[in-house]
């Protein structure tokens, strides 16, 4: 098992570009299953979760066209064969929950699904019992059969419907993706209320709509889908990474560093900026290249990040889109446990997504949880020790973490940082910091954790 060790201390500088979104390209390539001709996605991260989705795709019919190293790097294309196989199995859709994203394109154009149930998750639960409803609303006949959901259309196909996509903590991004992807193509208006507003689902909506779909009010509470008979292929573009800008942003402030971040969709991160401005992180559009105005496309725009000498406290609540994203709330927890004074942070998306504050106090941050919240008391340094990854974001608060702390940090388990970051300790590299991946096998037995 791979283990990053990281020697703190050095402050960030120099140039990093935000490669494009995990969370926008999941739901965009199961896209290729609701038509025969290709499609295309540019600006696609390699990373470990989209390699599974290409694997699941390749099980349900879709040829891969381009191959790498002689394909376009960060360029997939696909076809899909509307007689292939519909049955996402366990063994890939447990490697990541995005596998349902399959269930809504099959339906609609296959007229039948079988999708595995996703399973536990490290941060809570996550039901997909919105997704389910969604379906039911379009017509579809949904049955449960060896952990598997079996949907099927009805005579004619799926038919428009007016539905509410609300749950207990919100809305859902992945249920609201699943259900506009079947709408496409189903007869008649589909009308989603209390759908999600991530930048994400807008991207897909436009995606869809360069195939021929007709959906309005991505973005907002409610989406209206017209269905149309088919849709085509597309060549389209996927959004930056908004979590992977922000950690990146996170990583130059917690170091004191200097940084200039491209591709960054500051547009999509207005909450999370807001907040990095009271605790004296300043995150300023800068030129992309001489004779550009700044700042031109907020989607896409290049800022240079500093900060003051000394971090204010601050108080976040994580909530859906436009709030402060949950992915970002593990990488602001590390950075303010450098801040002078007490901040406080709630969480509203996933309660027990605080698996990191045990590793952040075995680095000497003082943070207290009731619940759902975490008080953080401000230490004047942290220091390098043995930990453990437990999710992506929580990796990624740690390697912050481990990139201020004194000392040398090791941090175990580092595969659930390349669900969502590639190449991270790369691009750090070039920023100036001290970190190398190595196989855990290497470390000696003092810097070892014990899994049992």
């Amino acid at each position: 098992m791979e283990t990053f060790v990281i020697e703190g201390g050095r402050r960030l500088t120099g140039r990093v570009r935000v490669n494009g979104s995990k969370n926008a390209a999941l739901p965009l390539a199961a896209t290729v299953l609701l038509t025969d001709e290709e499609v295309t996605l540019r600006g696609v991260p390699e990373l470990a979760d989209l390699k599974n989705m290409y694997r699941l795709l390749s099980e349900l019919g879709c040829d891969r066209l381009s191959e790498p190293p002689t394909g376009e790097p960060g360029v997939i294309k696909f076809r899909a064969d509307p007689k292939g196989n519909s049955h996402a199995r366990y063994d890939i859709v447990k490697t990541m929950r995005a596998s349902i994203c399959t269930l809504g394109p099959m339906l609609a154009r296959r007229g039948y699904a079988r999708v595995s149930m996703p399973g536990g998750c490290s941060i809570g639960d996550r039901p997909v019992d919105l997704h389910v409803r969604g379906m039911q609303a379009l017509g579809a006949e949904i049955t449960l059969d060896g952990g598997d959901i079996i949907a099927k259309a009805p005579a004619g196909g799926l038919r428009g419907s007016t539905m509410f996509l609300g749950g207990a903590f919100g809305s859902t991004v992945l249920g609201t993706a699943n259900v506009m992807s079947a709408a496409t193509l189903a007869k008649g208006v589909t009308i989603i209320e209390s759908a999600a507003c991530e930048p994400e689902i807008v991207d897909l909506a436009n995606m869809l709509n360069a195939m021929g779909a007709r959906v309005r009010g991505a973005g907002s509470p409610r989406v209206i889908i017209e269905g149309v008979k088919e849709l085509s292929g597309t060549d389209y573009t996927v959004m930056p990474d908004r979590i992977e800008a922000g950690t990146f942003v996170l990583a130059a402030a917690i170091t004191n560093g200097d940084v200039i971040v491209e591709n960054c969709p500051i547009d999509s991160l207005l909450c999370f900026i807001d907040k990095l401005s009271a605790m004296g992180i300043h995150v300023t559009p800068v030129p992309s290249a001489p004779g550009v105005p700044a700042g031109v496309d907020p989607l896409r725009a290049c800022v240079r990040v500093t900060c003051d000498r000394t971090l204010k406290p601050v108080e976040v609540t994580t909530q859906p889109h436009p709030g402060f994203p949950t992915d970002l709330q593990a990488q602001l927890m590390a950075t303010l446990t450098l801040a002078d004074g007490n901040s406080v942070i709630t969480e509203r998306i996933f309660p027990e997504r605080f698996l990191h504050v045990a590793e952040l106090s075995r680095m000497g941050a003082k943070l207290y949880r009731q619940g759902p919240t975490v008080i953080i008391s401000g230490v004047k340094k942290l220091i390098g020790a043995p930990v453990m990854a437990s999710d992506l974001r929580a990796s990624a608060c740690l390697v912050m973490a481990g990139l201020a702390a004194e000392g040398t940090t090791i941090i175990h388990r580092v595969y659930h940082l390349d669900r969502g970051y590639e190449r991270m300790e790369d691009r750090l590299k070039c920023l100036g910091a001290s970190i190398q991946r190595i196989d855990d096998k290497d470390l000696p037995k003092s810097s070892q954790l014990s899994e049992g």
